[in-house]
């Protein structure tokens, strides 16, 4: 369920007027997602030969005092050929508007389609479409906190409390011990740059082998930039459920990295590390909505124990097998 706050049809057609693209012709609510109320909208375009728009209305989760910086990060990306979404502007110039008392933004449509069971092809193109995205980034003057970094795996295990043993025997226990482990670890020397941060197969359009687009940035951040690619890496590497690991994937992931943007030695010998960090906030996150969400809402809670076997193969695994030879 991703429609949370329902638009009439007057109200959006009204809204619209603000904009150069056409009349409506049609919305429809979007099911994917389960941060904000998204809309699939067509119009006449302003040149009468069609137009397709996503509304997004903005629930209580996303913070409006974040959204300029979301704004800023897409223009730039959008202006370097990064194939991202871009937030349009109305007549005045203006990105945030009100619709339904919620705050809202139109945006641009891009085709493509989300995959469930990546193909090592695709993940190569996703590899290449993120080492783009961080050159784009290198000069981008923006900054945002990670609310979800180390600080904030800590406040989230200890909100969880003992719910983890209601997931899973011991899954406190491991929690607390990986927490250590990072602690001491934690790269936090290597180079930074603005993230995405959540670069999940659903947020890749592919279109066959090659990258459509990259959406869904309301989680991209400042933060170690190899974090991405061990984000990125645990996501589309691994069976769903978290108990299969597919090299071939994650050789195709990592050669496309590598070949847009590159790894340092250390970030490679950090990779490890890093991708541990990533399945623990996972783990968190998905944990934490696990054991505060009431059975009957109408969100589908996502199994945390999936990022403990994510992260049981990265403890267990060499860095080779995991995530190829150095380049």
């Amino acid at each position: 369920m991703a429609v949370y706050t329902q638009v009439p049809a007057e109200a959006l057609a009204a809204f619209l007027e603000r904009y150069d693209v056409g009349t409506l012709l049609a919305a429809k609510g979007i099911a994917e997602g389960v941060e904000n109320s998204n809309y699939l909208v067509d119009t006449t375009g302003a040149d009468g030969k069609g137009a397709r728009f996503i509304l997004t209305l903005y629930e209580k989760r996303v913070d409006v005092a974040d959204l300029p910086f979301f704004f800023a990060l897409l223009d730039h990306l959008g202006e370097r050929g990064c194939l991202v979404p871009r937030f349009i502007h109305d007549r005045e110039g203006q990105t945030l508007q009100t619709l339904c008392g919620r705050p809202a933004c139109l945006i641009e449509f891009l085709s493509g389609v989300s995959v469930t069971q990546p193909t090592p092809a695709q993940a190569r193109s996703t590899g290449a479409a993120l080492g783009q995205l961080h050159r784009a980034a290198e000069d981008f003057a923006g900054t945002r906190p990670n609310a979800l970094g180390l600080e904030g795996w800590h406040r989230l295990a200890d909100a969880c409390g003992d719910g983890f043993d209601q997931i899973a025997p011991g899954l406190g226990a491991r929690v607390r011990e990986e927490l250590a482990f990072l602690d001491a670890h934690w790269p936090a020397q290597l180079d930074h740059c603005v993230i995405h941060a959540d670069l999940f197969p659903d947020n890749v359009l592919m279109r066959g082998d090659e990258v459509g687009g990259l959406i869904d940035f309301y989680f991209s951040c400042t933060d170690i930039r190899a974090y991405d690619v061990a984000i990125t890496h645990g996501a589309w590497c691994f069976s769903p459920d978290g108990a299969e690991f597919h090299a071939d994937v994650a050789a195709g992931l990592m050669a496309g990295y590598v070949e847009a943007h590159g790894l340092t030695a250390a970030e490679y010998a950090a990779l490890p590390i890093l991708a541990r960090g990533a399945a623990l906030r996972f783990l968190l996150t998905r944990a934490y909505d696990w054991i505060n969400t009431p059975p009957t809402a109408l969100v589908t809670r996502k199994d945390p124990l999936a990022y403990l076997r994510r992260l049981e193969a990265y403890t267990a695994g060499s860095p080779e097998a995991m995530f190829g030879p150095r380049a």
